[in-house]
């Protein structure tokens, strides 16, 4: 079995390739730095280092590295004769990861069983994103290339903080991890993938780690970084801090379980699951890099607007999200391009116009003026 992880990155190697890895495949990176793709080659192992309770060290072996930007086609004939495609690149790169997919498949002897795609991204329904840059790109050639492959969404959760300088291609990360995948698409031929579940309705899982995880991730850093705090796991020392993103994540539930039916009590325990993780001592994670991309995250159907809007549709309460994305608007951080953007157009654009920008809501949505009012807010700090 061969599967090709299309992304080398820390969670490339530490989350996606390890469980591959463990799932028996041959083990395929393909990534645009070529000196990650040095890297990789010159080593014959590298080392998953858990930190935190019940951590442990996993030597991964079996790989090898491709370098997409100087020779896509070997990595286009590695996809050919692939049983397994993931990707691990960033939602906004799979248009440019969908050509090699494409070519691949055209490549692809069609007397071989469909090829598995998963895009495990940090997105909804990332797998989806992908299929239609394939399927916009591919015109005509669709329905061929498409009848060679089956797409299944995923759900990946797994915190891989920043790396230590002298790691090497050795990779740190926390021990907990979930990766929820579709199975329907796979008509009974499931990929083998330890650790992995497989469920028929994704969306609950989706969803309850986009509005837990990523919420309560990114609200610690946007509160820390306001309060001068550097690492997450020291934000949450801060009694004041750890009311508010528990606030946050009590609304965010009253929405998972209106919407999703999950039970009080199960969605109480996987709250302080997360809000442990986010304390562990051993993950060297800054608010700085937790919090970058501040306009992606407080897009419409991202981890504080996307929740709020389905509380305020339905009468629940808004009043900790808003709070938290008042902490949002006030992230500066000058060496993230999304942080210095957000804090120009809060200067120079009107508080309307600006929520209608950054937040996708329509005036007449029930979160919009709530919105504004925190905009506003901000504005007059800058004043």
């Amino acid at each position: 079995m061969k599967a090709v992880q299309i992304g080398a990155g820390n969670i490339g190697r530490g989350f996606v390739g390890l469980l591959l890895h463990q799932g028996g495949y041959e083990l395929v990176f393909s990534d645009v730095s070529g000196a990650l793709v040095d890297a990789i080659n010159s080593v014959e192992s590298y080392t998953v280092h858990e930190v935190g309770d019940g951590g442990v060290d996993v030597e991964v072996t079996g790989f090898r590295a491709l370098n997409s930007a100087e020779d896509p086609q070997s990595v286009i004939d590695e996809i050919a004769t692939a049983d397994v495609v993931t990707t691990a690149v960033g939602a906004g790169i799979l248009k440019f990861v969908a050509p090699l997919v494409n070519a691949g498949l055209t490549a692809r002897d069609p007397a071989l069983p469909p090829l598995q795609v998963m895009a495990c991204e940090n997105a909804i329904r990332a797998t989806g994103q992908l299929r239609t840059h394939m399927r916009e790109q591919a015109g005509d050639a669709w329905d061929s290339i498409a009848e060679r492959a089956v797409f299944a969404d995923t759900a990946v959760d797994r915190i891989v903080p920043g790396q230590p300088a002298d790691a090497g291609v050795d990779v740190v990360v926390e021990p907990f991890y979930e990766w929820a995948i579709e199975q329907g698409p796979f008509a009974g031929s499931l990929p083998n993938i330890p650790g992995a579940h497989f469920v028929d309705d994704l969306a609950p899982f989706i969803e309850r780690k986009l509005f837990t995880v990523n919420t309560g991730h990114a609200a610690t850093a946007y509160y820390g970084a306001r309060a001068g705090v550097e690492r997450i796991s020291d934000a949450l020392a801060v009694p004041e801090i750890a009311a508010a993103v528990s606030a946050t994540l009590a609304e965010t539930s009253a929405v998972l379980m209106a919407k999703h039916g999950f039970a009080p009590d199960e969605l109480s325990r996987y709250r302080e699951t997360i809000l442990g993780r986010f304390r562990n001592p051993g993950l060297p994670d800054t608010v700085w890099r937790v919090g970058r991309q501040p306009l992606r995250k407080l897009s419409r159907h991202e981890r504080f607007i996307g929740p709020a809007a389905e509380a305020a549709e339905q009468g629940l309460s808004v009043d900790a999200l808003v709070a938290t994305i008042r902490a949002a608007l006030a992230f500066s951080a000058p060496e993230d391009p999304e942080a210095v953007e957000l804090q120009r157009l809060l200067r120079e654009t009107d508080a309307p116009a600006l929520t209608a920008e950054i937040t996708g809501l329509e005036p007449e949505h029930p979160l919009f003026e709530r919105v504004r009012e925190a905009i506003s807010a901000r504005q007059a700090e800058l004043a």
